[in-house]
């Protein structure tokens, strides 16, 4: 079988548990390089084993984060660009719609749909994440947003693409499964709703430019104080995030705290300033 012409980009950080899964999925494309920022687990040798190329990435603190770095600065084979996370595996639906979209697309980029998996159990219901993570070579790159070391994120979490033409849709899904664990998704939100406040709080001077609508949504509520209940009762009761028991319940409970947490850090770093 001939290879996909794609080059999947995956950003990594200390993925020995994740990766495996990840990479033993890339086999049909014609060139995986994966990104690590000085990982100390197993991460190398696992890269090493699966025979990808790993680059490393030791951030400043400026601009550019990862995702932007490697843009820049990796000679890419292919004209489409997919990144991923080690946390997301690809199914064979979904390759194999790329594979046939791809060749003769009119498109830029494509927006690509997840299957979450939360506390063991795959989500069908709730709030579902997509990202814009698929995308022609030399048609945009990630948002460029003015921060001075807000946080440690060294890769664009938050920041999403800004690319020229079209955008279409691939609908088979991604599954998105941490192998981490509840206490890294705590540590790992804590440290975006920081970095999410902090952001806001530049916003209201920078002003409110170039946000996607869901952007726009959630500014708008985060000063009400009443983000957090209108999250949960958006996904675990009107997108039926009940239907998935116990985990959908968790989950939704999760991320409302999230916003919660924004919120009142932006309380907290109003008032030091």
């Amino acid at each position: 079988m001939n290879k996909i012409p794609i080059s999947v980009v995956v950003s990594v950080k200390n993925e020995e548990l994740n990766l495996p899964f990840c990479l033993e999925k890339l086999s049909r494309f014609s060139e995986v390089i994966v990104v690590d920022s000085q990982s100390t687990d197993k991460t190398p040798k696992i890269v090493a084993d699966f025979g990808f190329q790993m680059i490393n990435f030791n951030w400043n603190g400026q601009f550019p984060k990862k995702r932007n770095w490697t843009l820049r600065n990796i000679t890419l084979k292919n004209e489409w660009i997919l990144f991923l996370d080690a946390d997301e595996f690809l199914t064979e639906e979904f390759i194999d719609e790329m594979y046939h979209k791809i060749p003769s697309s009119k498109y830029s980029g494509y927006w690509l749909n997840y299957n979450n998996y939360f506390m063991g159990k795959e989500l069908k219901f709730g709030d579902k994440m997509k990202k814009l993570a698929l995308f022609k070579k030399g048609s945009g790159e990630y948002e460029k947003i003015q921060e001075d070391s807000w946080s440690h994120l060294d890769m664009e979490v938050h920041e999403h693409p800004i690319i020229k033409g079209e955008i279409g849709k691939i609908t088979s899904p991604i599954i998105h499964k941490d192998y981490k664990g509840l206490e890294h998704y705590i540590a790992r939100h804590n440290a975006y709703s920081t970095w999410e406040a902090k952001r806001y709080l530049f916003l209201i001077k920078s002003g409110f430019k170039d946000l996607t609508f869901r952007q726009r949504i959630k500014y708008g509520f985060i000063n009400s104080g009443l983000l957090p209940l209108i999250y949960f009762m958006g996904s675990y009761i009107f997108r039926l995030g009940f239907l998935d028991g116990i985990p959908g319940y968790h989950l939704a409970k999760y991320k409302s705290n999230y916003f919660f947490q924004i919120q009142t850090k932006i309380q907290e770093l109003k008032f030091k300033s």
